[in-house]
């Protein structure tokens, strides 16, 4: 075997070993090409060497194969890294339909979509995408007068790990759903009903697991623990305690009971004491009425007694006549 067949076959094998381990999301450095095809400068970047980008200087692109920018920008772009290496950067692009992750972690809503990276502090391109444009970008250090990217935006944030993850989720339902679909040949509502049942049972298996969790870090006391020395004194008196509060509640009660009847004789008392007074007053003033009454009598006798002594003076008289 000729050793130049041996070369290709040994990076075909290569190829077919990294899609094994990667999947069909697998990607492939500019070292992997077809040698009738011209090598290619721009670096393809994929969830396995993303971080390349964390050092130095890199130009990144987002794009999509159907995508009508950007195949229009891609000469340009093919441009533009062959001019990388005198300008001191590194070109890359990333397929956002084959690498949804990252897409997520850098929050790519429309395409294309570019992305100056320097030393991990990352700046978004909003130029014109002309070659000329692009490289005064970064000859005259444009993207110093541009505005970073918040720190909790970052892709190597933890907010932007969790987008990442939810993007390769969503990416990873979407090929079950196509090959559910289209090679399997399944209605799309059964489909659909069969997410809907998955999440249900995922749902239950989650709740489940935290509920076995919280028992291990929180367990619950048991009921027929044997009680210790200080445990059954102090439940002692707590008993004791709590039957020597109502025989105190009763001697209170009895107490306030004599003090409430002590208070009404004492106002019995002085009740009957005014009702007495009050019938003396009563009385006196009826006998002094009676006494005044006699008094006023005896006039009036002695005045009709000596009437009926002059009557009777004069009948004599007239007799005699």
């Amino acid at each position: 075997m000729a050793p130049g067949r041996w070369r290709q076959g040994r990076r075909l094998l290569r190829a077919l070993l990294l899609v094994a381990l990667l999947g069909p999301a697998a990607c492939f450095s500019s070292s992997f090409y077809s040698p009738g095809e011209p090598r290619s400068s721009v670096r393809v970047l994929c969830g396995s060497n993303w971080s390349l980008v964390l050092q130095g200087q890199w130009m990144l692109e987002f794009y999509a194969p159907w995508c009508p920018a950007c195949r229009q920008l891609e000469p340009t772009w093919e441009s533009f890294a062959k001019e990388s290496e005198w300008l001191g950067i590194a070109v890359g692009k990333v397929d956002v339909t084959q690498e949804p992750g990252l897409s997520g972690r850098f929050f790519v809503t429309t395409l294309p979509t570019i992305y100056h990276a320097s030393d991990g502090v990352f700046r978004r391109y909003r130029g014109s995408r002309t070659l000329e444009d692009l490289q005064g970008y970064i000859l005259e250090r444009k993207w110093e007068a541009v505005e970073p990217v918040a720190g909790w935006k970052s892709p190597s944030s933890i907010m932007m790990h969790g987008m990442a993850g939810l993007f390769h989720f969503s990416g990873w339902i979407r090929q079950i759903h196509n090959y559910l679909t289209g090679t399997l040949g399944v209605h799309v509502w059964i489909s659909y009903a069969i997410f809907i049942l998955a999440t249900l049972l995922i749902g239950l298996l989650l709740g489940l697991v935290l509920v076995l969790i919280s028992d291990c870090l929180c367990p619950a006391k048991s009921k027929h623990r044997a009680e210790t020395p200080e445990e059954a004194i102090s439940k002692e008196n707590a008993e004791n305690a709590a039957l020597e509060q109502p025989d105190e509640a009763a001697r209170l009660s009895a107490d306030e009971a004599a003090d409430v009847r002590d208070l009404s004789d004492g106002e019995d008392a002085a009740n009957s004491s005014a009702d007495e007074s009050e019938e003396d007053l009563a009385l006196g003033k009826e006998s002094g009425g009676e006494e005044t009454e006699d008094l006023s009598e005896q006039p009036l006798a002695e005045s009709e007694t000596e009437s009926t002594v002059r009557q009777r003076k004069s009948q004599g008289a007239e007799k005699e006549l």
